[in-house]
């Protein structure tokens, strides 16, 4: 319960007594109190709302990345997918269509479902949220005010651009220390499929 944030008192509680996060967590953790190899999760955060979903998302990747355990996740929502998985599985109609890292599916889609299943109009935006902000940072240089974290997405960091109407934004690393910037310019380069 700790690893998720849960405290002690919750244990005593019915599942009714709990909000829809500190559901979802305690079935997280009592799955993961099995100590399983390989956990299930079919459509974990679909009935999140989407602050809840979010920090649940990140718990996982966390969890997942201090445990070390395969995790298959289940989902419709492509955002989702592209955003948690080391491993993407396209299937329909009960057939796997293709299946592979998900640059690579964004990349080089097998066929026109595909294709359409990820969004022509979107590719961009989704390419952005494979990348983070830590592999664009210009280290030599420094710029004040409100900084991007290392660690967000370049489609996180877009959204900034667009809502501070800027070129450059600085960046911090995970303790909030000055590391360098990011331009506006290097999300433009980064969005064109090789």
């Amino acid at each position: 319960m700790v690893l998720l944030g849960l405290e002690s008192a919750l244990r005593d509680r019915y599942p009714h007594q709990l909000s829809g996060g500190q559901q979802q967590r305690v079935g997280v953790a009592r799955a993961l109190a099995a100590d399983p190899q390989v956990l299930l999760m079919d459509e974990p955060f679909g009935a999140l709302d989407p602050v809840t979903r979010g920090a649940l998302q990140q718990e996982m990747t966390r969890i997942h990345r201090l445990l070390g355990r395969t995790i298959v996740l289940v989902t419709h929502d492509i955002d989702e997918a592209l955003r948690l998985a080391d491993h993407l599985v396209l299937m329909d109609g009960g057939n796997v269509i293709q299946q592979g890292a998900p640059l690579s599916m964004l990349t080089s889609p097998e066929n026109d479902f595909v294709q359409a299943f990820f969004g022509r109009s979107e590719l961009g935006v989704r390419l952005l949220s494979l990348r983070s902000v830590g592999d664009y940072v210009r280290r030599h240089e420094r710029l004040n005010g409100d900084a991007l974290v290392e660690g967000m997405t370049l489609r996180d960091a877009l959204s900034m651009f667009v809502a501070r109407r800027c070129d450059v934004l600085p960046v911090a690393n995970q303790q909030g220390e000055p590391c360098g910037t990011l331009h506006f310019r290097d999300l433009l380069s980064e969005t064109s499929p090789p």
